[in-house]
């Protein structure tokens, strides 16, 4: 996926979880942060980041965040709904008989429902953007909207669905996500049990430039 109008800037800090304060051509603008986590480690004051401009007229904000290199030079998308979008694009790919988005199942929407031939799939997708000795992490902060979305691919595994927890790691050079259990000890749980039913655990390595998101490969 590409993102047109990108514009560089200098993170200056983040009010709330919606919007930051930026440097661009030597003057503060106020722009909308394309995520809600807390990406503590990622926008911090000095840091290089990557703006785009969707040109709605309506909105309050002429810009949005979507891209930061940390301090170790790796760079990282932090659009969150980037990772949709590439796995739509990946999963146009792979001879599917048809793809749904936000698909209705229990009581929850599950990002993909996939059908091949007699086989139904179910995948959930979780943009990994926190990094801590080159392995990726997930979450950042605690979601319980998460925790809910794998025990509900833990009963669509038992009712015959192939059910998939798809990660896709949002910066270069990183291969694995693993449960960030110091901040969220129930999502590490929850994933383990999911592990034990059945349910599918994929990584989607990624590509990033400023201006693009591309899945390079997935594995488990």
């Amino acid at each position: 996926m590409r993102y047109n109008n990108v514009t560089p800037a200098v993170f200056l800090r983040r009010p709330n979880r919606f919007t930051a304060e930026v440097e661009i051509d030597g003057h503060s603008e106020l722009v909308h942060v394309k995520n809600t986590g807390r990406c503590k480690e990622l926008l911090i004051p000095g840091a290089e980041v990557w703006l785009t401009a969707p040109g709605t007229p309506s909105r309050k904000t002429k810009y949005d965040l979507i891209a930061v290199r940390k301090e170790n030079g790796i760079l990282f998308n932090i659009d969150s709904q980037a990772p949709n979008k590439v796995v739509m694009e990946y999963l146009k790919t792979q001879s599917y008989d048809s793809i749904k988005p936000e698909f209705t199942f229990g009581d929850s929407r599950i990002d993909f429902h996939m059908k091949r031939g007699s086989e139904q799939y179910l995948m959930e997708v979780k943009g990994c953007t926190l990094e801590i000795g080159g392995i990726g992490y997930f979450p950042d902060a605690p979601t319980q909207r998460g925790v809910k979305h794998i025990h509900e691919l833990i009963k669509a595994k038992q009712q015959g669905y192939h059910a998939i927890i798809a990660f896709v790691i949002q910066m270069d050079g990183i291969a694995e996500v693993r449960a960030n259990t110091a901040t969220h000890p129930e999502f590490g749980e929850a994933l383990e049990q999911a592990q034990k039913a059945g349910v599918e655990v994929l990584f989607f390595r990624c590509h990033v430039e400023p201006d693009s998101l591309e899945i390079l490969n997935c594995s488990p």
